[in-house]
């Protein structure tokens, strides 16, 4: 049988395949007997399992981010697909096919790697043009950054995820620069370049997406900043001359106050005309990548409307579904 994704999951589906364990937890019911909760995924998404009468052999016969083999069936609860599973074990090498859980296959990432290259190289400000060649010499960063996601669940949160949420962002800004003469483009391009680049040292991401001890007490922005001065550092050595610091320090601002409020993290709010660029297009790009996700992930297939989202106040129109619009 082929395999069906978990976005191809309908109600009452039996299933037996390989997938992505996460977040497991041993739980106790009401009457205090023990279930294993976890989330399975694949390269389309993830779904809520849980397994009855567990124990805690159950519990200890697979990790975090090991492939697992799954029997069970799924159902439709509360607008959202679950899985109730009858067996869970540790899959076994020849049971998994690495593809099925790549948002991104190889030659996706390997063209937009050297799409964003090409972009980087064609800064015209000197200073700048040296920063972005020193991050691009740098091959253990530039291969983290290809693989590294851009988060844990909101927004390209898959592997190659910040590679193409940024080349995203600088395309945006070679359209929305020339349209805006009062941005300096070459410094927007370094902003939506470098804001999540310690990503790559936050998150942890060989197979589950975790954060990494520094991403958990320092986080990206922190991160971001003592990368660059080495890094600017290196522009000097590349140069011969001193980097000017209020170029620097504009960069700076744009990774710390990328966020746009405080509430969201920021510790400053954007305060230059490409700091506000930044924040605007970086948030455009995440909330459109989340809410595609919820669209495509939306268990209610013959619905034109996704289930009601909490979180966002509100249901998501997916459009007409069978041509069947209610008037």
């Amino acid at each position: 049988m082929s395999r069906r994704y978990v976005s191809q999951l309908a109600h009452n589906d039996q299933v037996k395949q390989v997938f992505l364990a996460s977040e497991k937890q041993l739980r106790p019911n009401r009457n205090g007997n023990l279930y294993l909760q976890v989330q399975l995924s694949d390269r389309s998404g993830s779904i809520a399992t849980r397994l009855w009468n567990a124990s805690e052999g159950d519990y200890r016969a697979f990790e975090n981010g090991d492939y697992v083999l799954v029997e069970g069936s799924t159902q439709l609860f509360q607008g959202a697909m679950q899985m109730i599973a009858t067996n869970i074990r540790k899959a076994r090498p020849d049971e998994v096919h690495e593809e099925d859980f790549m948002m991104l296959q190889t030659a996706e990432v390997d063209k937009m790697a050297a799409r964003l290259t090409e972009i980087l190289r064609g800064i015209k400000t000197p200073d700048l043009a040296a920063l972005c060649e020193a991050y691009l010499m740098d091959e253990t960063f530039m291969e983290k950054f290809s693989r590294a996601p851009a988060g844990m669940k909101n927004h390209h949160a898959y592997h190659g995820g910040l590679l193409e949420h940024v080349l995203s962002l600088c395309e945006l800004v070679l359209v929305i620069s020339p349209k805006y003469p009062q941005l300096d483009g070459d410094k927007l391009l370094v902003g939506a370049f470098l804001h999540d680049s310690a990503k790559v040292d936050e998150l942890a991401y060989e197979r589950e997406i975790t954060y990494t001890d520094a991403g958990q007490m320092l986080g990206h922005m922190v991160l971001a900043i003592t990368t660059l001065d080495d890094k600017i550092r290196a522009a000097e050595r590349l140069t011969g001359d001193p980097f000017p610091a209020h170029l620097a320090m504009e960069i700076k601002h744009m990774i710390i106050s990328h966020h746009g409020q405080y509430e969201f993290g920021s510790s400053k709010l954007p305060m230059t005309l490409e700091a506000i660029a930044l924040h605007q297009l970086d948030n455009l790009d995440a909330k459109l990548a989340a809410f595609t996700q919820l669209i495509k992930d939306c268990p209610t297939i013959e619905s034109n409307w996704t289930q009601y989202f909490p979180n966002l106040d509100r249901k998501l129109w997916k459009g007409v579904r069978d041509g069947s619009a209610q008037q």
